[in-house]
């Protein structure tokens, strides 16, 4: 698959999955309210935190995808190391949703500053978030596999499918049911159940069949000892990653008033377009690495680095310098609400600079992934 192309699509999908979900916000607002909002940026960030419980899985999984299309290891190799990923995965999103669901009224009542939606209703759409970031972060096992097999365009063009049943079918549930946290968050969770079966039925196909491996597949950890030292040193930088980009919305999320919450996530969301326009490269160029790194050509994997820094330098850079220079005036225009320009304006001129290092900083981080030396 060529990688222009994979990266084009991933674009396409990107450009398409950001404007949505940034260009329906203010419907969210004006029809949910900005304390319901902020409830909504909470479950952003639960997603976010939960990655904490991937031990490195997610993109070890896809680089040992990419290694298996590289010729790297056997496909009875490769099915015991998915089997072994996937039993971690099932424990871990089962353990994660239950602890989550089980502290849903601990949270709504100690930790999030409530004022005017029904306390009942809060504790349900915490329990619904469970659910939803456990089958979302599961799906991040079979997104794996068709990550690091570069099926890209497919990849993309599901992605674009789920955000639009994600962001503008929740106008449908909601104009039906009502415009109610509980009534998005129950939408929210049937949206994962398809992308999850999605992902899952694309994974299959790109397996390698039972019938050719010859022997079975076995129930046993042993076949990811070796990747042990690799999967944790991913574990590290990404818990680092995400101590880094999310403690703030965190501490946040229980010391602001909720509606406070809403409009700080509003700028935070915004302001992570820099990180979304360098997203579709890294997503083409992290697996295409690691497949030119195991099959020997080392010429052709240092070039990649080098092209992708640069267009990542001026897509990102320019990105970063305009949401800075022009975040009051771009909120009231995409708004037309000056409170909330005003408001929001300053978080995301700050959040935008930091995000333009951040973009950047992240491709030693790709070369380090491609050779498998963390």
């Amino acid at each position: 698959m060529s990688l222009k192309l994979n990266i084009l699509a991933n674009y396409a999908s990107q450009i398409y999955v950001t404007a949505v979900g940034i260009l329906i916000l203010p419907l969210y607002i004006k029809y949910m309210g900005v304390e319901a909002y902020g409830l909504v940026g909470f479950f952003t960030m639960l997603q976010a935190w939960f990655a904490l419980l991937d031990l490195g899985l997610t993109p070890t999984i896809g680089r040992e995808t990419a290694r298996y299309h590289g010729g790297s290891m056997s496909a009875l190799a490769y099915r015991q190391i998915f089997r072994a990923i996937s039993l971690i995965f099932s424990l871990t999103a089962v353990i994660g949703g239950g602890g989550l669901w089980l502290l849903s009224k601990v949270i709504a009542t100690h930790w999030l500053n409530i004022s005017e939606l029904p306390i009942n209703d809060v504790i349900l759409a915490v329990q619904i978030m469970a659910i939803s970031v456990a089958l979302r972060w599961m799906g991040g096992l079979y997104r794996g596999v068709v990550s690091g097999s570069e099926r890209l365009v497919w990849l993309s063009s599901f992605n674009a499918v789920i955000a639009t049943l994600r962001f503008i079918a929740v106008f449908a549930s909601m104009y039906f049911f009502g415009f109610t946290p509980v009534v998005f968050f129950v939408h929210q969770m049937f949206v994962a159940l398809v992308e999850i079966l999605g992902l899952f039925l694309m994974a299959q196909r790109l397996l390698p069949a039972r019938k050719s491996l010859g022997q079975a597949i076995g129930w046993s950890f042993r076949p990811i000892k070796p990747l042990v030292k690799f999967a944790l040193t991913i574990a590290f930088t990404a818990s680092i990653w995400v101590l880094a980009t999310q403690t703030d919305k965190l501490v946040l999320s229980g010391i602001l008033p909720l509606a406070q919450y809403g409009y700080f996530t509003l700028a935070v969301l915004v302001a992570g377009g820099v990180m979304i326009v360098s997203g579709p490269i890294s997503n083409a160029i992290m697996p295409r690495m690691a497949r030119l790194h195991a099959e020997g050509r080392h010429d052709e994997l240092i070039k990649v680095y080098r092209n992708s820094t640069q267009l990542v330098c001026i897509i990102g850079g320019s990105a970063a310098i305009t949401l800075a220079t022009c975040a009051k005036p771009l909120l009231f225009a995409w708004t037309g609400d000056m409170e909330l320009a005003v408001k929001a304006a300053p978080i995301m001129r700050l959040y935008s600079i930091g995000n333009g290092f951040l973009v950047v900083a992240a491709f030693s981080f790709y070369l380090q992934y491609a050779k498998g030396n963390l």
